[in-house]
Parts: structure tokens; sequence; C-alpha cells
């Protein structure tokens, strides 16, 4: 009889267990994703400022940058840029890009990171690169250094590296992932789950961060950045 309530007892305490599970709260998608930060409401552009090129007339920033639907959209038709309002160091960055109809001048555009110095066409800082069919390149503007493989800088621009993997990005229309980590002085480019480019020793190494307008309407969303301890 004892060994028989034991056993009894021993099956009502898993099956208290089980209940207990199948009863607890699903682990939300925020607490999965603890640590990160939004750098886009999904609402506005808070957080960051706009700027363009001083000499389009007749143009002002709202015609270029709009927020609709949770996606930030910029028409691409004149130069000029999203500029975040704080400064960041030792980070992962993420968001999700696509290309839009609109044309103007080819589509190229580019995300920079470590941006100093006063607003200008185009600021200092390190541009991972988003024209389309090389996105995942390397430029470096207004006197930034970062140490690249030689063997991937362009014979004929020496502050352009290309990327060291292609065919990496989605075709026209559809959403791209840019995973960009800024660890020290090292900056890693991942697109879409592919390490495409990686240099070190950079200088500056934090800034702003920045997103390009530069002759195509492109499509931003779920950008977020996460510090790395």
């Amino acid at each position: 009889m004892k060994r028989s309530l034991s056993v009894l007892l021993s099956g009502v305490a898993v099956l208290a267990v089980l209940l207990a599970g199948l009863l607890a709260p699903p682990v939300s998608r925020s607490a999965a994703e603890e640590g990160w930060i939004s750098l886009f409401n999904g609402k506005d552009l808070s957080g960051w400022d706009t700027f363009i090129d001083p000499r389009a007339k007749d143009v002002k920033p709202e015609d270029i940058w709009q927020v609709k639907d949770g996606i930030i959209i910029c028409d691409g038709r004149v130069n000029g840029y999203l500029i975040t309002q704080k400064e960041y160091a030792n980070y992962v960055l993420k968001l999700q890009w696509r290309w839009g109809k609109k044309v103007h001048r080819g589509r190229n555009s580019g995300v920079f990171v470590h941006v100093v110095g006063p607003n200008r066409i185009w600021p200092k800082g390190i541009e991972a690169q988003l024209m389309s069919g090389h996105a995942g390149d390397f430029w470096l503007v207004g006197g930034a250094t970062l140490k690249i493989d030689p063997k991937r800088r362009d014979p004929r621009i020496s502050r352009h590296y290309f990327r060291m993997k292609d065919g990496v990005e989605k075709p026209l229309g559809q959403w791209n992932q840019y995973e960009i980590i800024c660890d020290g002085d090292t900056v890693r480019l991942i697109i879409n789950g592919h390490l495409v480019n990686e240099g070190t020793e950079a200088n500056p190494s934090r800034g702003k961060i920045l997103l390009q307008s530069e002759g195509a309407e492109i499509h931003f969303r779920d950008i977020k950045l996460k510090p790395l301890k």
C-alpha cells in the first residue's frame, strides 16, 4: 500500500510539472531579443536628423524621406542622408533594405558607420556599400581609414575595396538583411548570412550611423543595434 501511494504521488508530481509547462506563458520575442535597441520606431524619424545637398533647389527633406507602414522610404532623387543623433561604438547593427521602382541615376546607396565631423556631401566615415550588384563593398570616405586586404582594392580608386563574395543579394524588390559588426576597431559586413567584407584598425572607430540617398528609391526597415560587451 505504501509503495502504491508513493508511485501515485510521484505520478501526480510529474503531471503537475507537465501542466505547469503547458500553462506557462510563451517567451515573448522581445525577451528573446533582449539587448537590442531599436533605432527606428516604425512611425517617424525620431532619433534621426536629415541632410540633403544644399545645391538641390526646391527640394525639402520630407520630399526625400518618408515613413509609411513601418518602412522608411527614400526617394533618392538628390544626394543626402539620414543620420543618427547619437554616436555609437562596439555594436552589431542589423537592418533590412530593398530597392523601390524609381531610378534617377542608378541604384546606389550605402550605410555609413563611425561618421564624424560636420554635415556635408559626403561626411567622414566608413561606408558599407548598398549599390545594386556591389552591396558589401567598402568605401573609405572623407579621410576615414580601415586596414583591408590590399588584394581587394579597386585599382582605379584606392579608397574602394571590393567584397569577398558575389551573388549574395536577393532579386530587386525583395528584402535583404545587412549585419554590420563594429567590434573595437574591426568592421565586418554580413549580407543575408554571408560574410562579404572585413577590415581592422578603423579610424575613426566610433561615430554616428548614416543611411544614404544617392540616386534611386530605396526602403529600410527593422533597424536595430545591440551593444557588444
